[in-house]
This record gives structure tokens, C-alpha cells and sequence, in this order.
């Protein structure tokens, strides 16, 4: 896909890695998320909320698959709003979706391979870094995707974007579906990522306990607008309970 030229970059909040403002989106006439504004930093971010709480919309949106209604993006201290998808993947925004995550008639390689299509970095290289992240796939490099199990799966998907070499990884609600082995697993993995590879983590849930274990700090989103971001310390039970508005 030929890119286009960038347009020069406008100042944005410099210490973040994103940096969202008003953000306002949706399908359509049907708009979902309302005024959303917060920052991520090099940190586990955590977003829980229900289903139809605009998860995965503002994820979408991050990851530049559905447009900006109004409001802004900023990553890494540059507007990137109205930029294209691969652009933004091109300078480090990785995205997991949580639904048709891989290619199922390729391999294993082969979607690992598609990922570092974008990177710049030495294939071999990024390919041990993903072996190191997920040792089971190591030997199963031959295998179609879409012959693995759910949890093979999201390694896959994960191990994709992280051939990217991003500087900042979305998570849509990772864990959904897998056995409560592979969710054990996938919740260490996200936190061994971020601390050893020094990725920001921004990783929606709706396993509000397991995502508490790891978070730095965590919002919740609720039918579009979302709450004010606070250390995961101090999400307590009753906190919880008045953001998700029950």
C-alpha cells in the first residue's frame, strides 16, 4: 500500500504516548463514545466496563479503523487524527482485536511474517524476541492459524504486533473466551512485555480482578463516557460499582 506525505506534525502532550482529547466516535450516524479524555504513559492502562460500553469502538478508533467524529488522537507527541491506519502502525501503534485476530490460512510464520512487514528492525531478531514471549509457539511455526486453539491464537495475533516493534500495544479484551489456564498466562505475558520490551500497554477487560493485578492505572467506560483515570490502587469496590454506574 503506497503511503502518502505526512502533514506537519502539531505538539501534543509530549510525556505521553497517546494522548486523547474530546474524542468523540462511532458508526456512522450512531455516535458511541462521548468526549472521551485521558493520557497513556509507559504503563499498564487499563479500560473495564460492560459489554456495549465502547470498548472496542475506541480501540478501533485508536488504531485508526473507524474515523474521528471530533475530538483528537496525539502519539508520542504528534496529531495524529485524521492519519491512516498504516501510518500510525508504521510509527509503533500495535492493535490486537479480539475477534478474527489472525490470518486463518496462513501459517504461524507467516503471520508473524505479515507483522514485520511494517518494522524495521532485523527479522530474525524480532521473530526470537516473540519465541522468548511465546515459547510454545517455537514449534508450531508450520501450523495454518487457523487450526490453533483459542489461546494458540491470541499468541499469534499478540506475537504479530509485537513483530512491529511497537511502542505502544492495544489489547481488546485478550483473555475472552480462554480457558482460565490461558487466561493466567496471557494477564503474566501482558505485564512481562510491558516491563521487559518497555511497551505502553492499553488493554481493555471485562475480568475487572485480573486486570486490577496488573494495571498501573485504569478507567472505566460506560455507554461511551468514562470515568476520571486513577492508580489501580485505589479502584476500590465501591469506586468500581459508581463508575460502571450500578
Amino acid at each position: 500500500m503506497p503511503e502518502t506525505a505526512a502533514e506537519t506534525p502539531t505538539p501534543t502532550t509530549a510525556e505521553a504516548v497517546l494522548t486523547i482529547s474530546n474524542l468523540c466516535s462511532g458508526y456512522g450516524s450512531v455516535q458511541v463514545l462521548h468526549d472521551l479524555s485521558f493520557e497513556v504513559r509507559n504503563e499498564i492502562f487499563t479500560i473495564l466496563g460492560a459489554n456495549g460500553a465502547g470498548k472496542t469502538t475506541l480501540l478501533r478508533t485508536l488504531a485508526h479503523l473507524l474515523p474521528v467524529t471530533s475530538g483528537s488522537i496525539g502519539f508520542r507527541g504528534t496529531d495524529v487524527t485524521h492519519a491512516a491506519a498504516h501510518e500510525t502502525a508504521r510509527l509503533g501503534v500495535g492493535y490486537v482485536p479480539q475477534e478474527a485476530a489472525v490470518f486463518p490460512d496462513l501459517t504461524i510464520l507467516e503471520n508473524l511474517q505479515v507483522g514485520a512487514m511494517i518494522g524495521d528492525r532485523a527479522f530474525d531478531e524480532c521473530l526470537e524476541e516473540v519465541f522468548q514471549t511465546f515459547p510454545d509457539l517455537r514449534s508450531k511455526t508450520h501450523l495454518r492459524a487457523g487450526n490453533l486453539s483459542g489461546g494458540e491464537s491470541r499468541m499469534v495475533a499478540c506475537g504479530r504486533a509485537l513483530m512491529q516493534d511497537p511502542k505502544v500495544l492495544l489489547l481488546d479484551e485478550p483473555t475472552a473466551g480462554l480457558s482460565p489456564l490461558y487466561v493466567e498466562q496471557f494477564f503474566e505475558t501482558i505485564e512481562s512485555i510491558h516491563r521487559t520490551r518497555n511497551v505502553a500497554v492499553l488493554l481493555t477487560e471485562q475480568n475487572a480482578t485480573k486486570a486490577l493485578g496488573i494495571a498501573d492505572r485504569v478507567m472505566v467506560l460506560s455507554l461511551g463516557e468514562g470515568s476520571t483515570p486513577v492508580d489501580a490502587a485505589e479502584m476500590t469496590k465501591e469506586r468500581l460499582k459508581e463508575a460502571y454506574k450500578l
